[in-house]
């Protein structure tokens, strides 16, 4: 009989030859340092004898061990359970999800938020709930909102990225098309959607010239803020940063970086979110987010709005750019997240390693994640990181650099 099972040690050995194979090495904690194991496959994991300080987290303002933050967890789960234990449409819709939901709200300038069980969820929900007939997305757009637009079996639109020109371009070629076609456009639904900080590239969209060509066109605007929620104007993202609440119809976000959680979220109007309680399958059919992770983000959120973390993590940032930049790095971005841009994948390995080897963790990130000829070292500090953590990063990188050949 034909064996019609899968060749997985041929795509293993496929991933081996090309550099692209990943593995798992396991930390004792989620912190600004920590000591890690050597993958170990399905054994156990031995620690290393060193500590390691972590400049690759989204842990961006390093509360996943803030007291409070771990108190508001542990609470929860003595007073409400530790998980939901049904869809929240059923019996696992909790105070403590509504205490997040009207916070996350407040800090978003809308009527209404919703908690999902993850940011990939709150995105492939949406967009599949909405069902636009057209998404216009940026090209280098998150995998949970292509996946959206595939689920959603949308005629999906792609604009460069970060470019709202070929944004306005695209729209206009929709119209023409529709007219020679005979049909009025205004007989579809269009949506624009854009992460509003980019996790590879550092980049910050265009929001407002976004909002511009949207409105002109009638599209409606969301945002994925995944990155941004927790580290801007009173705790919230770009879009509150550049005062666009009014002009971006949906805004979502993860609780699992800045927040230190686990779970999305999507903000936006009463009307949108009574639509995805009763729309989004990624809502209706999954148990609601654990009440020690809503309560932690919860908390989070609070302190990310009326603590200092948020200055600390920007201080932190320029120090780290301005270091890396004068040893003759190239640097992209416009975020608290450092693209060091290498360009060969076995170069930005060998930096990775080096920089490892000094004990600090800064991960390669080569093709199929980023662009063939652009593997980068992915750097991002935290807000708990100190004066003396940031120093001996640029010195694992200025060493690391110039013992590879790259400085």
């Amino acid at each position: 009989m034909a064996d019609r099972g899968f060749d997985l040690e041929g795509r293993l050995d496929a991933l081996e030859e090309h550099d692209l194979k990943r593995a798992l090495s396991p930390v004792d904690r989620v912190a600004e340092r920590g000591y890690f194991a050597e993958p170990s496959g399905g054994d156990l994991p031995v620690l290393d004898s060193a500590e390691a300080l972590v400049f690759a987290s989204n842990n961006y303002l390093g509360l996943t061990d803030d007291q409070r933050v771990q108190d508001a967890a542990r609470q929860a789960a003595a007073t409400v359970g530790t998980g939901a234990g049904a869809s929240r449409l059923v019996t696992g819709d909790t105070l403590v999800h509504r205490d997040l939901e009207r916070q996350l709200a407040e800090t978003k300038g809308t009527e209404r938020a919703l908690a999902f069980s993850s940011g990939y969820a709150a995105n492939v929900g949406t967009i599949a709930a909405l069902e636009p007939d057209v998404v216009f997305s940026d090209e280098l757009n998150h995998a949970s909102i292509i996946d959206g637009c595939r689920l959603a079996d949308t005629e999906t639109v792609v604009y460069d990225h970060c470019d709202a020109a070929d944004l306005r371009a695209r729209l206009e070629e929709r119209v023409e098309r529709a007219a020679r076609e005979g049909r009025e456009p205004a007989d579809e639904s269009w949506l624009i959607v854009t992460d509003s900080v980019f996790s590879m590239d550092g980049t910050v969209a265009p929001l407002e010239a976004i909002c511009d060509a949207a409105e002109e066109y009638g599209a409606w605007v969301m945002v994925d803020e995944a990155h941004a929620t927790g580290l801007y104007a009173d705790g919230g993202g770009v879009v509150q940063a550049e005062g666009l609440e009014d002009r971006v119809q949906i805004q979502l976000g993860t609780l699992s970086k800045a927040l230190a959680s686990q779970g999305g979220y999507v903000a936006g109007s009463s009307d949108l979110i009574e639509c995805l309680c009763n729309d989004a399958r990624s809502f209706v059919f999954s148990t609601g987010l654990a009440p020690p992770a809503a309560a932690a983000a919860s908390e989070a959120l609070h302190v990310a709005r009326h603590g200092d973390a948020r200055e600390r993590l920007w201080e932190n940032v320029a120090h780290l750019r301005d270091g890396l930049e004068s040893m003759g790095f190239e640097v992209w971005g416009d975020s608290q997240i450092l693209p060091v841009v290498v360009g060969d994948r076995r170069d930005a390995i060998a930096l990775a390693d080096g920089v490892r080897e000094r004990d600090v963790v800064a991960p390669a990130i080569r093709p199929p994640t980023v662009p063939e000829g652009t593997s980068r070292i992915r750097v991002v500090p935290m807000a708990t990181h100190d004066r003396d953590d940031i120093i001996a990063c640029l010195e694992a990188f200025q060493a690391a650099g110039e013992e590879v050949g790259l400085l």
